[in-house]
């Protein structure tokens, strides 16, 4: 549509995740339109990101030393991992302030239609990580999706046999939620996670 460089950026653009093509066009004018100081900000911190930020060697978490803020951490315990399936999801649990264990990235989930099996993922890495017998909990944060239940039931199979005590976390309602709107799924989900109610 465009010619040149101009198309060429849409184009990267294009290529990132939640980006469609009208998203791509719009930032690539914003860019063209903002004041080189901006742009040059962005290209220092694209580059410093992918010079400096790496994963950690023990969970797969993004860090910019051998190992992440977490697993450096000695108040957390380690005998309680938490598997999920990106870097992002570490953020998401971190912000409820509610696990004192410690983490580990997959790396993604299992996906046959995108080509992602097990190999591809962190798994191998997680059972050495059990090895040692210090862990005594596992607890499978993925995604509610078909992707995260492929993943989750793939791994309480591992798992379970060796005996660890293995945890799926809960998923159903979101508060604030109308029961005529939640799917078959999530409402089944709700009904197998309920909890008795203690005067």
């Amino acid at each position: 549509m465009y010619e040149g460089a101009v198309q060429d950026l849409i184009d990267e653009l294009g290529r990132l995740p939640g980006v469609g093509p009208k998203s791509a066009q719009r930032i690539a004018f914003h860019l063209l339109a903002a004041d080189p100081i901006d742009v040059r900000r962005l290209v220092d911190a694209l580059t410093e990101v992918k010079a400096r930020v790496r994963f950690c060697d023990v969970c797969g978490n993004v860090t910019q030393e051998d190992q992440c803020r977490v697993c450096r951490d000695p108040r957390r315990s380690p005998a309680v991992i938490c598997v999920v399936e990106e870097p992002k999801d570490v953020v998401a649990i971190e912000r409820t302030r509610e696990f004192r264990g410690k983490y580990h990235v997959l790396g993604g989930a299992i996906n046959p239609i995108a080509g992602i099996g097990p190999d591809d993922l962190r798994i191998t890495q997680l059972l050495t990580r059990l090895a040692s017998g210090e862990v005594t909990e596992v607890i499978l944060a993925m995604d509610p999706n078909v992707e995260g239940e492929a993943t989750a039931t793939y791994l309480a199979r591992m798992l379970v046999p060796m005996g660890l005590n293995v945890s799926r976390l809960a998923s159903g309602l979101p508060v604030g939620g109308d029961l005529e709107y939640a799917d078959e799924v999530t409402l089944g989900r709700a009904f197998e996670g309920r909890r008795r109610i203690s005067a």
